[in-house]
């Protein structure tokens, strides 16, 4: 029997390349919008937590005195750690942890940022008061996901879908939810907004090397899937969909 964080492990370090050269995690405006929070600061200390292939952290870099890329999977680390060479950013090192155990000491960073990457987590309001506890006064959260609908129905479907693609999965939060959990760590939310991300469905199913059988469970229950949710994710005829996407900012006084 394998722990969650086993799961995780195994999960993104078998498909760890294929999320460096992700179209849907190497591009987008929230990249942007994370370089511009980092060159707010002076030569920040930047936490970048469940890094994945690495993209916030190489946005972050060119305005930081320090990236930490931190992540579970020994393999995605190991990914990002040659990348960064690759683009000559010599300031973006690498760290093997959990989100809900940092090893750093209280007030190390002036921006702590995740990428989609905490709906795998399993202890998310730990990991949250984990990061309001390292974050310095005047240092910012900056999250990015996934997000669940705040329709009942939809929000349904898409754990579902999200579970048989992907067994690391736990939860895709709501807006309500993230701003309910990042208000209780005491920090102050600046910032809320939300966005649709299109999927391409062959391409999403095949980064994360999702079974046959898996998929075939995720078409047959897209087929079944009433008009209201279909319209809702925009369901295309291949199974591409558009999920939502949201970004809360808060800082810390």
């Amino acid at each position: 029997m394998r722990s969650h964080n086993q799961v995780i492990s195994e999960q993104f370090g078998n498909t760890a390349a294929s999320y460096l050269t992700s179209a849907v995690h190497a591009q987008g405006a929230d990249l942007q919008e994370l370089a511009a929070y980092a060159a707010a600061y002076t030569q920040p200390r930047i936490l970048d937590l469940g890094c994945g292939g690495g993209h916030a952290s190489f946005s972050m870099a060119a305005h930081a005195a320090e990236v930490i890329a931190y992540d579970l999977s020994a393999q995605m680390l190991e990914v990002v750690r040659i990348a960064a060479g690759d683009r000559q950013l010599h300031n973006v090192t690498v760290q093997q942890g959990s989100a809900d155990q940092l090893p750093y000491a209280d007030a190390s960073f002036e921006l702590v940022c995740t990428r989609f990457s905490a709906h795998h987590w399993r202890n998310l309001p730990q990991a949250l008061q984990e990061t309001a506890r390292v974050l310095k006064p005047g240092g910012r959260l900056v999250i990015i996901d996934t997000a669940a609908p705040a329709d009942v129905l939809a929000d349904t479907y898409v754990q579902a879908i999200e579970l048989l693609r992907d067994t690391s999965h736990v939860r895709n939060l709501s807006m309500s939810s993230w701003k309910k959990l990042v208000m209780q760590t005491g920090l102050q939310i600046e910032l809320a907004k939300s966005w649709k991300l299109h999927l391409d469905f062959s391409t999403w199913v095949a980064r994360m090397r999702t079974t046959a059988p898996h998929v075939t469970a995720i078409q047959s229950l897209w087929r079944a899937a009433p008009a209201e949710v279909r319209d809702y994710f925009a369901l295309a005829d291949d199974y591409s969909f558009d999920i939502d996407t949201v970004m809360v900012t808060a800082i810390k006084h």
